[in-house]
């Protein structure tokens, strides 16, 4: 089943359909700068590596996952490698049963097929008929479909987002727990719980995830597991690798697709 060369273009008039969609292909390196849409979007990768910041969180997106974006969610996107995806606009109207959080979805073998199968019809026909009854079931998948573990939450108070920030910036240099308490100007106790009630991790936790979150996009650039390890401090490639496989259930290159050596 192949795209429609109509949707190869973003729509320059209304669409009165309650899904728009939109396909092509991003380059490594493209940053589309902070903005935000009334209409909620799912990005489907097919072929490479996005990540996703809000002011919620970054959400990374490999191959064949997608990101879900509520109406209005301000957002930049990052293409970590040149990126083949498949947009779907749920118009503003049809997204309040949806989730209202951002979040890395799978997505099932049925999903896939349905977006696919809606993008090969022009946007004229998705207003009634066949693509309008597509449309409906891929509606009812998104209100299904699991939630992936790839976010990294961030704090909202000044001074912890100040110090989550620069451990976002160089995450192979990260502050013990008693100087990060002390940057905050807090008790380690009250640092700890203050922490884990805005993002819901421990520090020792959410240091992890910058860790393997970084890893994410290094390798995703085509890095070594070896340069990764090395870059993010661990103690060698074997305990990277160990680490990557205990949080995402399988090695790097396994995660890939086999496009990084283990």
């Amino acid at each position: 089943m192949s795209i429609h060369p109509e949707l190869a273009e973003f729509p320059r008039h209304a669409v009165a359909a309650p899904l728009i969609g939109y396909a092509r292909t991003e380059l490594q390196g493209q940053n589309n700068g902070w903005h935000a849409h009334d209409a909620a979007q799912l990005f489907h990768v097919v072929n490479g590596s996005i990540a996703i910041d809000t002011d919620m969180g970054t959400y990374f997106v490999p191959p064949e996952r997608a990101v879900w974006l509520p109406p209005r969610v301000s957002h930049q996107t990052r293409y970590l490698t040149d990126t083949e995806l498949r947009y779907i606009y749920v118009q503003f109207e049809h997204a309040r049963n949806l989730p209202q959080s951002p979040q890395v979805m799978q997505v099932t073998t049925l999903l896939r097929a349905l977006i696919l199968e809606f993008m090969s019809y022009a946007r004229a026909e998705t207003e009634e008929g066949p693509a309008a009854r597509i449309a409906a079931v891929i509606l009812d998948q998104l209100k299904m479909l699991p939630a992936a573990g790839l976010q990294l939450p961030m704090p909202q108070d000044a001074r912890l987002r100040q110090l989550c920030d620069d451990v976002v910036r160089c995450p192979a240099d990260v502050p013990s727990l008693t100087e990060a308490a002390e940057r905050c100007a807090t008790s380690v106790r009250s640092f700890e719980r203050r922490i884990k009630a805005e993002t819901g991790l421990s520090y020792r936790t959410w240091c992890r995830q910058v860790k393997l979150f970084r890893a994410l996009e290094l390798l995703a650039c085509g890095r070594s597991v070896s340069d990764v390890s090395h870059k993010l401090g661990y103690e060698g490639p074997s305990a990277f690798v160990a680490t990557f496989k205990k949080s995402f259930g399988v090695t790097p290159g396994r995660y890939f697709g086999g496009s990084n050596p283990d």
